[in-house]
């Protein structure tokens, strides 16, 4: 019988996430930190607006590209917060989350052969999506003692003349790092002069702690040359809506819309009109969850300087990347120590490439009192290994 599968599709790795979660699932009375998802409820004047929309009877399709209402008020909030001008009905689509805009963006624009550059550690789709794609990856490895941020001579190192895609995971997943204008400007530079396109993963701008998010779209001849994307998981909780958007120029958004168009037809149209209210009447919502993510940021900062544990202050997201290169164990094999010692489910930072190797990611999208006692277990897990050494 011949072999039902794709090649391609078999020699892509599982993530990395899943597998680990899938074992602590099954566990009695884990503490797990190790889900990027807020642990808000989505505002009520949100869910109620779903509601509304259902009791109306908008069950139906939307456009192919969405509600123009929802696009229109995308490009008012993308004006507001970025100071970026898009065109709702040439320039938006909404797409199924974040990820959908990641695949079908890489689609439209990769040929076979083409190299898509990605800084790691990172969301874990974006190589899979690469390869769907018939693209390259080429990974740059970003470092701890640049708080993962990347830098121009990392970027220039690895351009080739096949380089067409850079992606832009800022801020970052797993590591919460953020990239300032600066940072940003020295980029643009680079991509402007060498011809390169821009795929922008903003979906944590709303969660930044270090001044007001900056896109790269907004820098001088990078709009012309970005996807930005973005939707409302994060920012809003409203990870289970399902709902996202991609932004740019408007012949790559055209074939985006041709594959969203034959693979999907559109977005959950209840989650369009939850999305509009989240726009229009969500900024307040948006600041208290900011907040109070920072505290337990701060808290999460300051055990960990108490317990002797390295990590560079994160100021993006809702993740923090502590070093765990000391106990001379692979990321891995703390995790599952950890876990089996302790209760404790975090991500090996090998989850999310292999610059993440000696590194774990611990969310705080959970409550304080949650945190404190994942911080007790943590502190008495780290003290049991150092006692070891010490013996």
């Amino acid at each position: 019988m011949r072999n039902p599968l794709s090649e391609t599709i078999v020699n892509i790795k599982p993530s990395g996430i899943r597998k680990f979660f899938d074992i602590a699932s099954e566990m009695k009375d884990v503490i797990s930190l190790g889900v990027g998802e807020p642990d808000f409820d989505t505002p009520w004047h949100i869910r109620d607006e779903g509601i509304y929309s259902l009791e109306k009877g908008r069950t139906f399709y939307t456009s192919n590209s969405g509600l123009l209402e929802l696009r229109e008020e995308i490009c008012r909030y993308l004006k507001r917060k970025c100071d970026l001008d898009y065109d709702a009905r040439k320039q938006v689509i909404i797409t199924v989350g974040g990820s959908e805009a990641i695949d079908i963006a890489m689609r439209a624009m990769i040929d076979p052969g083409d190299e898509v550059l990605i800084p790691q550690p990172s969301y874990v789709s974006y190589e899979p999506c690469a390869i769907l794609a018939g693209a390259k990856p080429v990974i740059i490895e970003l470092k701890n003692e640049n708080e993962f941020r990347l830098t121009k001579q990392e970027l220039l190192d690895r351009i080739s003349d096949k380089t067409k895609i850079l992606v832009m995971p800022f801020p970052n997943n797993p590591t919460g790092g953020i990239m300032t204008r600066e940072d940003l400007e020295d980029i643009a530079k680079v991509c402007v002069e060498k011809d390169i396109f821009v795929l922008s993963d903003e979906i944590y701008s709303e969660l930044t702690y270090l001044g007001d998010h900056v896109s790269i779209a907004s820098l001088p001849g990078m709009q012309e040359r970005t996807i930005l994307i973005n939707g409302f998981s994060k920012g809003f909780a409203m990870t289970g809506w399902r709902l996202g958007y991609a932004c740019g120029p408007k012949e790559i958004i055209e074939q985006m819309t041709k594959i969203h168009q034959f693979c999907i037809m559109c977005a959950p149209t209840t989650s369009q009109y939850a999305a509009i209210e989240a726009l229009k009447n969500g900024d307040k919502d948006a600041a208290m969850m900011r907040e109070s993510y920072n505290q337990r940021r701060r808290f999460l900062m300051n055990a960990f300087k108490e317990m002797g544990l390295p990590c560079f202050e994160p100021y993006g997201a809702f993740y923090v990347f502590p070093c765990i290169k000391e106990f001379g164990m692979t990321s891995e094999e703390f995790a599952f120590a950890l876990l089996d010692a302790e209760k404790l489910a975090v991500v090996p930072g090998s989850a999310f490439g292999d610059s993440g190797e000696g590194f774990i990611r611990i969310s705080y999208a959970y409550s304080l009192d949650k945190l404190k006692t994942a911080v007790g277990r943590l502190g008495h897990y780290i003290e049991g290994l150092r006692n070891k050494v010490e013996r």
